[in-house]
């Protein structure tokens, strides 16, 4: 098998008609027999005003002058031969992410395209096709092009924005520095790391799709409020329909501006657990139906141990959390809270949290700087404004985890009691100081931190919730360790789905899902798409051709023509020949010029 390293070199095939043309254009001498040479001169003219164009004569300068052009051409197309067993190996890592389902048969068709190109001259080829998502398996590895193009078939890019960088990394190391390695994406780059080279099969289209729902409540009844955004330029129009189990509402118009946002409200249905909020389709679905179910977080059962001094504070408490039930039972509650009276130390059992009750008037303000322990409780909270009198301090151990200083006076501590056989483990926030002898109460990362502690309780509750998740979200569901979970997710008809391996995450694609726990349903979800990086086809494009073998890879998979030589002797004897026949016509002529006439 041939292989031309530098096919431009063929252009010199050229000369072929121009040399043509040269002795196409050479005028034919006519013989005529005279028996003095009187005439001679009026047969010159009669013969100078003859046809210009006359056929081609064969001749023997006219051979070797084509010769000539034929071998130059091949010399300078530099051929090389194919060595045999020479393997070009490949690595294609392909983009993830969402919106390269829209143009994943163009990608297919592109890359089967360009892969002879990357092949080059090699005698065979070994071919990897990876993801750019981290942590993901091989889609294929093997030597034929066929069974890749049906990888790539069965393949489902539902991932968010990607960076390849690692993915790329890995296909690297596999070919090795001789290796190609390819992205396949619909997003034009400048540059890419590890020497990859970009396949981009992209194009800016229009689309129109939901980018999150929110909840409310107006008088005891569940609004539902979906964000629709028209990611185009021009103003489009758009219907859409509430769907569920007992009917499907007539469509309605939407009409949209160039680039707007806008909000789709309506009653949530009270005779069914779920519905969808459908748009008219386009060419990226996964951002046109909405699926929905009324969120129901998990409640908790709070008591109140604190004294009277304490209720106001207490009550803005309660009203900063959702789904609380007050109880009057300590041993049944999920969270206390409770004032800490050093004539009357005890403490409610359980998850607490509990401030100092000073009886005086305190001393003066504390000094010092204030500094928060790196804690995901006072994580991006600002605690440089809170004033802070000198009051009773709570008894602390050793092993509780200080959050806030003063100086050297722990304000606010966490205290975990690990689990016995007897009790599960239970934590209590400690505030070491009277918050009525401070202004602590009035500073937003005060209301923030006990949110955000009571928040960690409820999701350590095991207990029925109801939520609405983003593809791909983690899911965190607190259970009984000894007894293992049961997901099953549904497309968005609520048909059932093939369970999926991992339950740490939600489906990747939209619909349904509940988790079960022997027969406790622990978690009803809807798993909606909103991801609006991945829904914005405006910055999709192609990039040019590149397919074509490295000279690298030439060299490592051929080698030159190994009668490069003969050709170079056979130029040189060609063109001597022509020379030399060309010359002996000429010395010819001139010795005897009447021969021609």
């Amino acid at each position: 098998m041939f292989t031309l390293a530098n096919p431009l070199g063929l252009l010199a095939l050229l000369g072929i008609p121009a040399v043509l043309a040269i002795h196409f254009l050479q005028r034919k001498a006519v013989a005529i027999p005279v028996s003095t040479l009187f005439l001679l001169e009026r047969t010159q003219r009669d013969a100078a005003s003859g046809r210009t164009l006359e056929r081609i004569i064969p001749s023997i300068p006219l051979w070797m002058q084509l010769l000539a052009v034929l071998l130059l051409s091949w010399f300078l197309a530099e051929p090389r031969i194919q060595k045999s067993g020479s393997v070009q190996r490949i690595a294609i890592v392909a983009d993830s992410s969402a919106s390269m389902s829209v143009f994943k048969e163009a990608a297919i068709a592109r890359l089967a395209a360009e892969l002879p190109g990357f092949q080059g001259p090699a005698a065979s080829v070994e071919l990897t096709l990876l993801e750019s998502s981290p942590n993901r398996p091989r889609l294929y590895a093997g030597t034929s092009v066929h069974e890749l193009k049906a990888a790539l078939q069965k393949w489902q890019p539902h991932a968010g924005l990607t960076d390849p960088t690692q993915a790329l990394r890995l296909a690297r190391s596999l070919v090795a520095r001789e290796g190609s390695v390819l992205y396949l994406t619909d997003t034009p780059a400048d540059s890419l790391p590890f020497d990859a080279r970009i396949i981009a099969v992209g194009e800016p289209i229009d689309n129109v799709g939901f980018t999150g729902v929110t909840f409310t409540r107006e008088d005891g009844t569940l609004l539902w409020n979906a964000m629709v955004r028209n990611y185009a330029q021009t103003p489009v129009e758009r219907t859409w329909s509430l769907q569920s189990a007992t009917g499907t509402t007539e469509p309605r118009l939407l009409k949209l501006a160039a680039g707007a946002l806008v909000t789709l409200q309506a009653a949530f249905p009270g005779d069914t657990s779920s519905v969808r909020v459908v748009l008219s389709p386009d060419r990226f679905p996964l951002d046109d139906v909405l699926p929905m179910v009324p969120p129901k977080p998990k409640s908790l059962a709070l008591f109140s141990a604190t004294s009277p001094a304490f209720e106001d504070l207490t009550q803005k408490l309660l009203r900063a959390l959702d789904a609380t039930v007050p109880t009057t039972d300590a041993t049944a509650a999920d969270l206390s809270i409770a004032s800490y009276d050093p004539l009357d130390p005890r403490l409610p059992p359980g998850n607490s949290i509990i401030f100092v009750e000073d009886g005086t008037q305190g001393g003066s303000y504390l000094k010092g700087g204030i500094l928060a322990e790196p804690h995901p409780l006072l994580d991006h909270l600002n605690w440089q404004a809170p004033l802070i009198r000198e009051s009773l301090q709570l008894d602390r151990s050793p092993t509780d985890s200080v959050l806030l200083w003063q100086d050297k006076r722990p304000l606010i501590f966490l205290r975990e009691n690990p689990a016995t056989e007897t009790s599960p483990r239970t934590q209590q926030l400690c505030f070491n100081f009277d918050l009525r002898l401070s202004n602590a109460s009035n500073q937003p990362a005060f209301i923030v931190l006990l949110h955000r502690f009571a928040e960690s309780i409820r999701e350590a509750k095991v207990a029925p919730s109801s939520a609405n998740l983003e593809t791909g979200q983690t899911i965190r569901i607190a259970s009984d360790p000894a007894i293992p979970l049961r997901i099953t997710p549904q497309d968005l008809t609520g048909r059932p789905l093939p369970s999926p391996a991992s339950l740490s995450h939600a489906p990747e694609n939209p619909g349904f899902l509940t988790i079960h726990q022997n027969e406790t349903r622990l978690l009803e979800a809807a798993v909606i798409f909103a991801d609006t990086r991945e829904a914005d086809f405006s910055k999709c494009g192609k990039s040019e051709s590149t397919g074509i073998a490295l000279q690298s890879t030439l060299q490592r998979h051929s080698k030159p023509d190994p009668l490069w030589r003969l050709w170079i002797l056979l130029l040189i004897a060609a063109l001597l020949v022509s020379w030399k026949t060309n010359a002996r016509q000429s010395t010819l002529l001139t010795a005897n010029p009447g021969a021609a006439w």
